[in-house]
């Protein structure tokens, strides 16, 4: 699939090409076309003689990016409000778009009750997140309790400070990562600095992450920024060759979500490749120990409870809004109805999927890899597929073949988007399908809830559905080619392949294009 035309680097100024690539930060409205066009706005893009780095003390990058990551979780905090209170009336969790898990599973957990997750009620969520909703449960009920009050809306503001508090961390964490921006590919104990700090510092990449619309409604719909606040410094810690820290954090998330599970694949397939695979087996028996410590207390004092969350799991039919929704909705095709018979469908078609990533990322440039490393005595070459891109692409199939695609998993795939394709052109195509999604969501709820006919068609769900299947598809596939053509990857920076000179023009008087006569 051809790039996106927003999407194509854009030639810096002359002054900027005589850089080396890691000595400066890139500067957005140089490497991105819709960020050069939004910058008009605010006074135009990165001049020849702008002063670089510019002469400010305090709005450096990261706290121009926090500032707006804040601002999005303040308007996500306005917008769910009129469901805090837990009176609903009329549907108007569905006609304001402002449901969220947080509250309706105050009462659903028995938390209202005093309740300890698992000693006392089954939790349908991995028991991080369960201890997570615990302790704040017990203490919006003890405040409750005190004030003489409800706790339920002490436990959703408590619930949105710390996960507002868990989404900044996760938004500095990344650009950290993308400030420091170092190879992660090269061989040996001790590569040589020039090269593994040759990409281009990039930290406005975390303004992807603060400013992506959907963080305004889905922010606190569930418990998932404490997953993803866990996630990133997993991210951090490799890029580092710290694989123990690496690891401590990657047992910490898959203990609160289970889909970061799935960024161990990704982990031993580069290891292998690299044939370096103790760092990588050092992260993966550290997460394994990290989350065996986390479970095994629960899993043994209260078994029946810890299992709740993999039989559910097990047993839940297809979801609202899934590929395999659309697919019934379309087709009428009535085995779709069967869970069993879905559970091996989507087993299939993600294994087949493991597999092509897997070989993508063994295979992809193997010979210029191998060329770089000495082989034939080139030492600069960035080939090797990055950790983030196969990471993407284990959990977008993972959703795009799932059973279960609720409206708050957008929020595992926006740290790993922005990782592995940092380029707003399509990243804002891709949200707009999102909120379009979001959005029929309620009005698809209200038309199967309320009794007097309000509400969308089921069409028009479908197609919102449809479309956002088909977003998180290309990005795949735009993250796929960036991966066999690393010359289009921004991360990378490497230099556009170079053009044939076009041919200079004859001189007016020279009317005749062949000569008078043979030299």
């Amino acid at each position: 699939m051809p790039p996106s035309s927003v999407d194509e680097p854009i030639s810096p100024p002359p002054s900027a090409r005589t850089r080396p690539a890691g000595d400066l930060p890139a500067a957005p409205t140089l490497t991105d076309r819709v960020a050069r066009f939004a910058s008009a706005f605010i006074g135009g893009p990165f001049g020849d003689h702008a002063v670089d780095p510019p002469r400010r003390r305090f709005w450096i990058p990261i706290r121009v990016i926090l500032l707006t990551g804040l601002i999005a979780f303040a308007v996500n905090w306005l917008q769910k409000y009129p469901c805090s209170a837990g009176g609903w009336v009329d549907w108007q969790q569905y006609t304001n778009a402002c449901y969220t898990d947080i509250r309706a599973l105050w009462g659903a957990e028995k938390l209202n009750e005093g309740a300890v997750p698992y000693r006392d009620h089954p939790v349908e969520y991995p028991v991080l997140t369960g201890w997570f909703m615990g302790v704040l449960g017990q203490l919006a009920y003890r405040l409750g309790g005190v004030a003489g009050t409800d706790g339920g809306p002490i436990f959703w503001h408590l619930n949105a400070i710390v996960l507002f508090i868990c989404g900044a961390a996760a938004i500095a964490v990344l650009h950290k990562i993308r400030e420091d921006n170092r190879r992660t590919d090269l061989p040996g104990p001790n590569p040589d600095p020039a090269l593994v700090h040759s990409r281009p510092s990039r930290p406005w990449d975390a303004m992807m992450l603060a400013a992506a619309p959907v963080i305004l409604v889905t922010a606190t719909v569930n418990w998932d920024l404490f997953a993803v606040a866990l996630s990133m410094p997993f991210f951090l810690y490799w890029q580092r060759s710290r694989p123990v820290m690496a690891g401590l954090f990657l047992g910490l998330a898959v203990a609160a979500k289970f889909y970061a599970l799935l960024f161990i694949g990704p982990l031993l397939i580069l290891a292998l490749r690299q044939k370096r695979l103790l760092p990588a087996l050092q992260a993966t028996a550290t997460a394994a120990i990290v989350w065996a410590v986390i479970n095994g207390p629960v899993a043994y004092l209260w078994p029946d409870s810890w299992m709740r969350f993999f039989e559910l799991n097990s047993e839940r039919p297809v979801d609202w809004g899934t590929g395999w929704y659309v697919l019934r909705g379309v087709t009428g095709w009535e085995s779709l109805w069967d869970s069993e018979f879905v559970n091996d469908l989507y087993l299939v078609c993600f294994a087949l999927s493991c597999l092509g990533i897997a070989a993508l990322g063994y295979f992809a440039q193997r010979r210029r890899a191998g060329e770089a490393f000495g082989l034939k005595g080139s030492s600069s070459a960035d080939v090797v597929p990055r950790l983030a891109q196969l990471c993407f692409l284990v959990i977008a199939t993972f959703l795009l073949f799932g059973k279960v695609w609720s409206q708050q998993y957008v929020l595992w795939l926006l740290p790993l988007a922005v990782l592995a394709r940092p380029k707003w052109g399509f990243f804002l195509v891709w949200q707009a399908a999102e909120l379009f999604y979001f959005f029929s969501f309620y009005g698809k709820m209200l038309q199967v809830s309320a009794e007097d006919g309000r509400g969308i068609p089921e069409a028009v769900f479908l197609a919102a559905a449809a479309s956002r299947w088909l977003a998180v598809a290309i990005m795949c596939a735009l993250v796929v080619q960036e991966i066999l053509i690393p010359r289009l990857d921004a991360v990378r920076s490497l230099p556009v392949r170079p053009r044939q000179a076009a041919r200079p023009p004859l001189p007016r008087e020279a009317a005749d294009r062949a000569p008078a006569e043979a030299p």
